[in-house]
């Protein structure tokens, strides 16, 4: 009769199955002996599984409890708060802040706790500062233009003016590497310590890009080189993107954008303008997105010269597709609520 039992045990293969056959038997009134001369498993750990199922009355194993942690979540809490009031310490301070309150923890449990709750190390976004002003101007303009549908938004023209650099200067780049490839030359990003700089203007809508023009050499970015971009990239963009149809013309508070003969050429040319415009807004001009999307192209191309780096940002800016111009002019509703939501702080 034990031999008919056991036979299909014998083809147990897990831990777990090979325990249950063993008590299964046990519980059939076989001796650990008669158990044994079957050879479903050695000797003690036959006789461990019957002695563990006799004290406990189950075949489960008690799951091991492990280290102990080192804080207690009173501790794990103080931590976070330690943490929250200097977002910028590193684990290692964190870690002789949280000793002096008898927490002995390495560096590496501290990040464990952080991450714990959430809190994950990451490059902090470089963002304008605000003055109260700025956050007032924000305020009023996010609220006077609420109400604004992405179709409102659609009759804007967007501009806005864009440093270039060579040598991938215009965006930080990651490579993947082995071990001792730090310095291998497809690892390495290339810098000259005065990189050529090409500055160009550039404006667009929800119907695509608009004109784009480089600044030339030694030409300062003043009131009469900008009344001239405005006669001849401006005002033929939006004839050609809007016809007769009214559109409203965005530009920042730059010194060359607020001059007199500026405001004055604008309003005898009929155009309407948005806003005023808030200070140390970038977020909020859809164009700023535009102006990385192209520099990230333009990067990949790796120009050598300023005559190549110029006809390669020219080629990329046409390739923008208006689907990807009229996404960035949709964003826009989006971008005044959060400006709300925040109370006028970053979007």
């Amino acid at each position: 009769m034990l031999e008919i039992i056991v036979l299909p045990l014998l083809t147990m293969v897990t831990c777990k199955e090979t325990c249950a056959a063993i008590i299964a038997l046990h519980k059939n009134g076989f001796t650990g002996k008669d158990i044994v001369a079957t050879k479903i498993a050695p000797k003690s750990t036959i006789y461990r599984f019957i002695k563990n199922f006799k004290e406990r009355g189950s075949i489960l194993v008690k799951k091991a409890s492990g280290r102990p942690r080192k804080s207690s979540k009173r501790q794990d809490r103080l931590l976070k708060r330690i943490q929250l009031r200097d977002r910028s310490a590193t684990s290692a301070e964190l870690a002789q802040e949280w000793q002096q309150v008898g927490v002995s923890a390495s560096a590496c449990t501290v990040r464990r706790r952080l991450l714990e709750d959430g809190l994950v190390s990451r490059r902090g976004a470089k963002k304008p500062l605000l003055s109260k002003k700025n956050i007032r101007d924000r305020l009023i303009f996010c609220r006077k233009y609420s109400e604004w549908t992405a179709e409102d938004w659609g009759k804007v023209m967007f501009s806005d003016e864009a440093p270039f650099r060579l040598f991938g200067a215009s965006g930080k780049r990651l490579v993947r590497r082995r071990k001792g490839e730090r310095y291998h030359q497809s690892c390495v990003m290339p810098t000259v310590k005065h990189p050529d700089t090409i500055h160009v203007w550039g404006c667009f809508s929800s119907k695509g890009v608009g004109s784009l023009t480089i600044l030339p050499k030694n030409t300062a970015m003043n009131k009469e080189w900008y009344q001239n971009t405005l006669q001849q990239q401006l005002l033929p963009t939006t004839q050609q993107q809007f016809g007769e149809e009214q559109c409203i013309f965005q530009h920042d508070g730059a010194p060359c954008h607020k001059a007199k003969v500026i405001t004055k050429w604008l309003g005898d040319q009929n155009v309407e303008i948005l806003g005023p415009w808030p200070g140390n807004s970038p977020d909020l001009n859809p164009i700023e997105n535009l102006w990385s999307i192209l520099k990230r192209r333009v990067d990949k191309q790796k120009p050598t010269n300023s005559d190549k780096l110029q006809e390669v940002i020219m080629k990329e800016w046409v390739a923008i597709s208006q689907d990807l111009a009229q996404k960035l002019i949709e964003s826009m509703p989006s971008r005044i609520a959060e400006v709300l939501k925040k109370k006028g702080q970053h979007c």
